[in-house]
């Protein structure tokens, strides 16, 4: 369990110097919940299991001590010329958001870092690898064509971060995981976050993880209360009306517009530049320059609507976005909350609004079942379809983040989730994960 009192300030944390000097430089003062039960822990060198939404601060959570630690082992002379931290991430977006995180944290420490993903020359990334890095963040297909190059070695790893583990598991990435994680020296510190924490990710958890604090700042299975959530149930040929319609309304300032695939979202976008609305899609079809764009004129406002798959989604990270709008549901309930949690982020209230057809209603039934809670129908609109009734949720609500699906016989199929247990072991990684290839889930 968590300690019960946390620091309030991050003065109070025994933060060296130089770093305090740059989170004042930032402008932060006070840690997040997951900053201050994970923080100190981290600073001692232990393992971590974090289950967090998005917007909890997480990167900082782990940037912070581990830039502390290295930079005590550089001035005592350990540090060797190595790669000494490895960050692994599942997208793009996500990793360069994180190097961002480093290189403010970390501005008067010296240390080097470097950010490496696919779709782009690698020339540059190993010229940079050559010189000399300290701390890589990575995804892990990139990763793994330097490894098999020889420009990338792991064998001076004593910090990894495993990020955003549940959607490494929905991108279908088990393989390459299971390629870096063998190739990790057996002593390190081991950091394990994921936003949900389904059976799948509870287990690779185990097989990596010694002895690790348990820090769980909002379960997966709740949603944010600064977040107003509204029910639309709507013909699904209706939806792109509905949707021209909400958007007049000038007070949705930005909207984040999530659909189920790739297709769907540039069908979007298209349709609502026709009628005047800018928007952008943003997904994995799409360049790497033309997705930086597309979330460059988001953050900065140039564009008021982004539509977005789920996968790509991941490194949009803005504090003030007014809306999230489910132009369709998505097929995995945990990633209704994770869609949600993208507005009423940082103290800011936040408004979610669903769309439901016909064809997504037993989707909303199972949403509804994890977040314990039915959602409030507005039907005060044009193209509200009044013979489409929601489901009721079933009686019982969303379950513990911590806590395993049922193998449908009303057994757990992992009995003991209080804490993980390898029993030191982190050689039991390749055989406890043989059920990862058949529990992806079909996003894109």
């Amino acid at each position: 369990m968590p300690t019960k009192h946390y620091m309030t300030t991050f003065d109070q944390m025994g933060l060296i110097e130089p770093i305090l000097k740059a989170l004042n430089e930032e402008g932060y003062t006070t840690p997040t919940p997951i900053q201050a039960q994970a923080i100190p822990h981290l600073l001692q060198g232990r393992d971590l299991l974090g289950c967090a939404q998005t917007g909890t601060g997480k990167t900082a959570a782990f940037s912070i001590p581990i830039l502390q630690r290295m930079h005590a082992d550089k001035q005592s002379g350990q540090m060797k010329r190595g790669i000494k931290t490895l960050i692994l991430t599942p997208t793009r977006e996500l990793a360069i958001q994180i190097e961002e995180s480093l290189r403010a944290y970390g501005r008067h420490l010296g240390l080097k870092h470097l950010v490496i993903f696919g779709g782009v020359s690698q020339h540059h990334q190993v010229l940079a690898l050559q010189k000399g890095v300290d701390i890589l963040v990575a995804t892990p297909g990139r990763l793994l064509d330097l490894i098999q190059q020889r420009f990338i070695t792991l064998n001076d790893i004593g910090t990894f971060v495993l990020d955003e583990a549940d959607r490494m598991l929905d991108m279908g990435f088990v393989h390459d995981v299971k390629k870096v994680i063998v190739r990790l020296p057996a002593k390190r510190q081991t950091l394990f976050f994921s936003a949900t924490m389904p059976e799948d990710i509870q287990a690779l958890a185990n097989s990596i993880l010694t002895h690790p604090i348990k820090v769980e700042v909002t379960p997966a299975a709740t949603t944010a209360e600064t977040i107003r959530q509204s029910l639309f149930m709507v013909e699904k040929d209706n939806k792109r009306n509905l949707l021209v319609h909400l958007l007049k309304d000038t007070s949705i300032n930005s909207a984040l517009i999530f659909t189920r695939t790739k297709h769907g979202a540039d069908r979007v976008a298209k349709d609502l530049l026709k009628v005047g609305v800018e928007a952008q899609a943003i997904h994995g079809n799409k360049s790497q320059n033309a997705r930086q764009n597309a979330l460059k004129n988001f953050k900065d406002g140039a564009t008021r609507v982004l539509v977005a798959t789920d996968i790509a989604a991941r490194g949009i990270d803005i504090d003030e976005l007014s809306h999230v709008i489910n132009f369709e549901l998505p097929n995995v309930p945990e990633t209704y909350v994770h869609r949600i949690g993208r507005t009423g982020r940082a103290g800011f209230s936040g408004i979610a609004y669903s769309f439901c057809d016909a064809e997504e209603t037993t989707y909303l039934r199972d949403i509804q079942k994890l977040i314990g809670k039915a959602i409030p129908l507005e039907d005060g609109h044009p193209w509200h379809a009044p013979n489409m009734k929601p489901l009721p949720p079933p009686p019982m609500g969303g379950r513990s983040s911590f806590q395993p699906r049922s193998n449908g016989n009303g057994n757990n199929r992992n009995s003991n989730t209080s804490r993980p247990s390898n029993n030191g072991n982190r050689g039991s990684f390749g055989n406890s994960q043989k059920s990862w290839g058949n529990n992806r889930h079909s996003m894109n």
